[in-house]
């Protein structure tokens, strides 16, 4: 089985949910696509110890949160590209190098 990395996952729900929501017209379908992402992903950041798991779920919740004020700032894309490439990031460091 491959083992997508969490990074990966996380860039999925966060890049995948904002643009389903925005092409779809509908925000619960985009908050589906980062839910799923963002289960899939919980088992493995669970794996590595409290204080990590909740650090990663705290950033990729806390992205999706963030992007909101952020993008009537910079635009919606530029905000969503730059809390997906932090929480990317903050996966990699702490779940996915091993």
């Amino acid at each position: 089985m491959v083992r997508v990395p969490t990074s990966a996952l996380a860039a999925a729900g966060l890049v995948g949910g904002f643009t389903v929501a925005r092409y779809s017209h509908n925000r619960r379908a985009g908050g589906a696509v980062w839910a799923a992402a963002g289960l899939l992903a919980l088992p493995r950041w669970v794996a590595t110890g409290p204080v990590r798991a909740l650090a990663l779920v705290a950033a990729y919740a806390g992205g999706m949160g963030a992007s909101h004020p952020l993008a009537k700032k910079i635009g919606a894309w530029p905000s969503v590209l730059v809390v997906t490439a932090g929480t990317s990031a903050l996966c990699r460091a702490l779940a996915d190098r091993s």
